[in-house]
């Protein structure tokens, strides 16, 4: 029997559409629609219902039945491959979504590692905030995110990866005082920050908004390095991850501020749907974790 089409088959199944199987699995629609066909005139059943016009797709009573085993079928295929260590054997492309501070640090280590692992394997890479990297995990539309998490959705796995803890910095430029500093004592200039639609930003905000006298003014950025290049050039005080500050601080060219409340630290996870089951994803995400807890070995 053909892996290819009861791969597709489960595809087709989770996402309810023969055109975002076909996105997933990089092949044409017309290709797509040929396995299922092929599928199903090998088994002699039909499997989907083919409505008019933009509804899902729909599984029939025999394919609804049939689902579980060809899903145990993959799975046992998988499970075959591990035993054989034949991970070089992966092919395909796996899309993966990565927050912007593990960009700037284990990325590149991980990266190689992922291809030493799997060669044949092709990589799209998505650098996004963390709510538009859920968002593509939950749709599929991205395999394996590393975020901050974790995603609350019995489907998707997540596995721990590291923590970054956060600073406040500013530009000696500033002039602010050598001392413990409330809060307060920084809404004279204005708070460069994470996007609006991130925990970190909604954390900051809520904090400042719990102050009396004048509001805190944001300068709120879906790029960390946009973020430390405002600090640099004395725009205003900055929360940033320490990875991304030691240079700055080590130069002289930004100053630690310490202040009487800082964010809490980031906590990042590999995460995935396992809906269908997604060996490459699983794999990448297992390299993650390894590579993770090496980088903070190292810089422990």
């Amino acid at each position: 029997m053909n892996y290819k089409r009861l791969e597709t088959f489960v595809w087709v199944a989770s996402l309810g559409s023969f055109r975002k199987a076909a996105e997933r699995m990089h092949t044409t629609q017309p290709a797509i629609s040929a396995r299922i066909s092929a599928l199903e005139s090998e088994l002699g059943v039909k499997l989907f219902e083919r409505e008019v016009g933009s509804a899902p797709i729909a599984l029939t009573a025999k394919g609804k039945d049939l689902l579980p085993y060809v899903e145990k079928i993959l799975y046992q295929s998988e499970q075959l491959r591990k035993r054989a260590e034949s991970t070089t054997a992966y092919s395909g492309v796996i899309r993966i979504g990565v927050s912007e501070t593990i960009a700037h640090t284990w990325l590149s280590t991980f990266l190689s590692r992922l291809h030493n692992e799997m060669p044949k394997l092709d990589v799209e890479l998505t650098v996004e905030i963390t709510t538009v990297l859920s968002a593509g995990i939950k749709d599929r539309s991205i395999d394996l995110g590393l975020l901050m998490g974790p995603i609350n959705d019995p489907s998707i796995v997540n596995l721990d990866l590291c923590t970054f803890s956060l600073s406040w910095v500013a530009s000696p430029m500033l002039n602010l005082p050598d001392r413990l500093l409330y809060l307060e004592e920084l809404t004279p200039w204005p708070i460069i920050s994470y996007a609006r639609n991130s925990k970190p930003y909604a954390e900051i905000s809520q904090k400042f908004r719990e102050l009396e006298g004048p509001p805190a003014h944001f300068f709120a950025s879906t790029s960390l390095a946009a973020c430390r290049s405002l600090a640099l050039d004395a725009v205003g005080v900055a929360t940033m991850p320490d990875v991304m500050i030691e240079d700055a601080l080590q130069a002289g060219t930004l100053k630690r501020i310490r202040a009487i409340w800082t964010p809490s630290e980031l906590k990042f996870t590999a995460s995935y749907s396992d809906e269908p089951f997604n060996p490459i994803a699983e794999v990448a995400a297992k390299i993650a974790v390894e590579t993770a807890n090496e980088y903070a070995q190292m810089n422990a």
